[in-house]
Formats: C-alpha cells, sequence, structure tokens
C-alpha cells in the first residue's frame, strides 16, 4: 500500500507544449489544450505585452530592413540605438511605438490561431503516427509547427502588410490602420496587400517548424533528465530563446526580401518577385550586410520577447485559474 500511494503521489512526465504552466500545483500542471479558452486569452494577451516591449527594436529593424535614406548606412548597435534616439528627438516618444496598433491588431488572432492550430495538428499527426497523447517524433513535430505557422499567416498577413507600412512612413502618409488598407487598395490596388505573402510563407515553414521543434525537443530532453513535468521559468526562457535564435537565423535572408516586397511602393524599390528582391539586396548590399541586416536586433529583441511572453502567460493563467477556483467553490 505504501509503495502505491507512493506511485499516486508522482506527477507523471506529459509531453511537451509551446505555451506552459507553472508547476506551483498538481491543479496547474494541465496542458493547454484542456483550457483552450484560458489559453487563448492568455497567449493572446502574453504576446500583445511582449509585442509592445519590443516595439521600438521592433521598428527599427523593420526600417534597417527596408530600402531608404535612414537604413543606407550598415547596421550595428551603434546605429540602430542613434536611429532611436533620433526619431525619438525629432517625432517624440510615442512615434517609437508607430505602428504597433497594427501590430496589436495583428499579433493576438496571430497567436490564437497558431497555437489552436498548433494544438490541433499534433493530435491529427499524433493519430496518424500512431502517437495520439505521446510526445511526437522529430518530423511530426516540426510538421505541426510549420503548419500551424503558416495557417496564422495565411489568416493574418493583410494586417502584417500594413504594420509594416506604418512602420517606415512618417505619420502624414497614413493616419491610422483603415487608412494605410483604404490607400493601399486605392492607390497600388487590393493585390498590394498580399504583396511578399510568398516569401511569407516560404519563410515562415523552416522558422515555426524549427522553433516549436527545438522548443519542444528541449523540454522533451529536460523531462526525461530531470523528471520534472515543467522546467522552470529561467528555464523556459533559456528553451524559448534558443528556439527563437535558431529559427530566426534560418529564415531571416526571407523576411528581409518579404519586408522589401512590402514596403517597396513608398520606398522606391521596382522589384515585385522574390529572386528579383533577392538579387538586388545582394547586388547592391550584399550578402551579409544585406539579406542578414538587422539581425542581431532580432538576437537582442528575441530572449526578451520570449522571456515577457512566457511570463505574462503565467501570471494570466493564473488570474484565470484563480476565477474559475473562486466560481467553481462559489458553486
Amino acid at each position: 500500500m505504501a509503495h502505491r500511494a507512493r506511485d499516486q503521489g508522482r506527477v507523471p512526465v506529459t509531453q511537451a507544449t509551446v505555451l506552459t504552466l507553472p508547476p506551483n500545483s498538481q491543479a496547474k500542471d494541465l496542458r493547454p489544450g484542456q483550457t483552450p479558452m484560458d489559453s487563448l486569452l492568455g497567449g493572446a494577451f502574453a504576446g500583445a505585452v511582449a509585442k509592445t516591449a519590443i516595439a521600438p527594436l521592433d521598428r527599427t529593424k523593420i526600417i534597417f530592413q527596408g530600402k531608404n535614406n535612414l537604413s543606407s548606412k550598415r547596421f550595428s548597435a551603434k546605429e540602430a540605438f542613434r536611429l532611436i534616439y533620433c526619431t525619438y528627438m525629432k517625432d517624440g516618444l510615442l512615434s517609437l511605438w508607430r505602428g504597433n496598433s497594427a501590430t496589436m491588431v495583428r499579433v493576438m488572432p496571430y497567436a490564437a490561431i497558431q497555437f489552436c492550430s498548433h494544438e490541433q495538428y499534433k493530435k491529427l499527426l499524433g493519430g496518424h503516427y500512431g502517437f495520439q497523447g505521446k510526445a511526437l517524433p522529430p518530423l511530426p513535430r516540426f510538421l505541426a509547427g510549420s503548419l500551424a505557422g503558416t495557417t496564422a499567416v495565411m489568416l493574418t498577413y493583410p494586417l502584417d502588410m500594413v504594420r509594416a507600412r506604418m512602420a517606415v512612413t512618417a505619420r502624414e502618409m497614413y493616419s491610422n490602420i483603415m487608412h494605410v488598407f483604404v490607400r493601399i487598395s486605392q492607390d497600388e490596388g487590393v493585390k498590394t496587400l498580399y504583396r511578399g505573402f510568398t516569401p511569407t510563407i516560404l519563410g515562415v515553414i523552416p522558422y515555426a517548424g524549427i522553433t516549436f521543434f527545438t522548443y519542444e525537443t528541449l523540454k522533451k530532453l529536460h523531462a526525461e533528465r530531470t523528471n520534472r513535468a515543467q522546467p522552470y521559468a529561467s528555464e523556459r526562457l533559456a528553451f524559448g530563446a534558443c528556439a527563437g535564435l535558431i529559427g530566426q537565423s534560418a529564415s531571416y535572408p526571407l523576411d528581409v526580401v518579404r519586408r522589401r516586397m512590402q514596403t517597396a511602393g513608398v520606398t522606391g524599390s521596382s522589384c515585385a518577385t522574390i529572386l528579383g528582391t533577392m538579387r538586388e539586396i545582394v547586388t547592391q548590399e550584399g550578402v551579409r550586410r544585406g539579406l542578414y541586416k538587422g539581425l542581431s536586433m532580432n538576437w537582442v529583441k528575441g530572449p526578451v520577447a520570449v522571456g515577457i511572453s512566457l511570463t505574462t502567460f503565467d501570471i494570466t493563467h493564473n488570474l484565470l485559474l484563480k476565477f474559475h477556483q473562486m466560481g467553481s467553490f462559489i458553486h
């Protein structure tokens, strides 16, 4: 009986997921799929907070990726922060968050769609390969992440296009999100809202696939070696940062290409194809200074965004869990 009691007290090692819950209690050791609405709300809110926190760095990266007078110099940390300072002195503090409203409109549904679709793809692939309820093998794990990222991009791409336009233009050109949609549709055609869509899809396949794959693999290895179902916050931050760095580095050239295509209407670039845009970048700026321009900025803001996102998700989920517990207690 004593052995049985001890076995019942053990917490089983569960399959790793992208967004995990803090190991404070057995009640909190629930997979996000078991509380979909809580996870959707927490994930969307966490993504919004993280993106808002790194918005100045994100906007600076987009400007350097674009083709305009501000980004003509070689990218470096010094040039990046000089650009942030000059923008602040010229247009004020809030200008550093220009385009963030479009980011918020995009990132919340994007995070929700990506998370839900990732869970569904894992279930479908798990059932197909005979791993239902278990950790997926490497290839299905990569496919689940890639399909989730592709699904989210397909449903939210025009908002990403609008965010890029607002980030590289003056306030006088576009006053708000709807104004961007109207101006682009009237001046350049509705198809322009999907300019850069192909390199985005080609980029998100390795990015989302590698990121999800790396993060879940690290968590799976961690659980096997430590016999702890959930890693600590610092460990989760390290896993997420590592996954993000690898995924970004693998797909970054296509990210630069899509930004150039998205902002072509306001920066003077005439290339409308992936190969043409890539050839123009390499010819004029080179491979390292062109296709990888601003990559080090991603290496700075990536771990920051992951840390803030995971911390915010934990806090939000804990609050929602307490509300549910209070409701059950009252009833």
